[in-house]
């Protein structure tokens, strides 16, 4: 496959593609039809989890569930770091993280810049959900056993590290990080979202670290979504 300014390369023993002005990577999602929202299945699997009770109340968010297809698409192996960010904004500075292989935490100003710089899109949540999914329809792509925090990541520093986290799909830290998404944020999937609701944003288990057993963990489903209402965190697709 070609794509423009794109090099092929392959990043561990996965194919890949790097922007070669930015250096991000990007991996191939596949096309496919999935079932998109929380599943009865999903919901019988979170009562096995005593702190699981905030996601069934809120389940009429992630439903009713419909049949989705999706196009093939590229998509960030992860979201984008402080160091790609200065890329597009050479003076940007994050004000929750000093450390440049940190996920940028983007907000006002600074996340308005970069959405008009950026020369890719951001995901529909369709796309998000299903690259989360990367095939499976467990709670999350290991199963459905809450993840360790140690099973997130929000640095990319330590390729050992960031191919643990990888999915199927050869995406690493799905739903780690709070990641904005291109649609706007409607309460459940029967009813259109309104044109000047919040976006919509998905994940962010890491963002909430240290965790409190709160069921933090639950932000890390593939089914899970909130809107946007401080920072973000952006994992581009082509």
């Amino acid at each position: 496959m070609v794509f423009d300014g794109l090099t092929e390369t392959a990043v561990a023993g996965r194919p890949a593609w790097r922007h070669d002005a930015s250096g991000v990577l990007f991996r191939r999602v596949p096309g496919g039809t999935y079932q998109m929202g929380l599943s009865d299945a999903e919901m019988a699997a979170l009562s096995a989890h005593a702190d699981a009770s905030v996601m069934l109340d809120d389940a009429h968010r992630m439903r009713p569930i419909r049949t989705v297809t999706v196009e093939p698409f590229l998509m960030a192996r992860h979201p984008l770091t402080v160091a790609q960010v200065r890329h597009w904004l050479p003076d940007y500075e994050d004000d929750y993280v000093d450390d440049d292989d940190a996920a940028a935490h983007l907000e006002d100003e600074w996340l308005d810049a970069l959405l008009e710089a950026l020369p890719f899109r951001l995901p529909s949540e369709a796309e998000w959900e299903y690259a989360a999914r990367a095939g499976t329809t467990t709670l999350t792509w290991r199963g459905d056993e809450a993840p360790t925090e140690e099973q997130l990541l929000d640095r990319f520093g330590v390729e050992a590290e960031v191919a643990a986290t990888e999915n199927p799909f050869g995406l690493a830290a799905m739903g780690s990080l709070t990641e904005r998404c291109a649609d706007r944020y409607g309460i459940g999937y029967a009813e259109p979202a309104p044109a000047d609701g919040p976006p919509v944003v998905r994940g962010g288990a890491a963002d909430a670290s240290p965790w409190q057993g709160c069921g933090e963990w639950l932000l890390a489903l593939p089914a899970s979504r909130g809107w946007q209402d401080m920072f973000t965190s952006i994992r581009p697709v082509i």
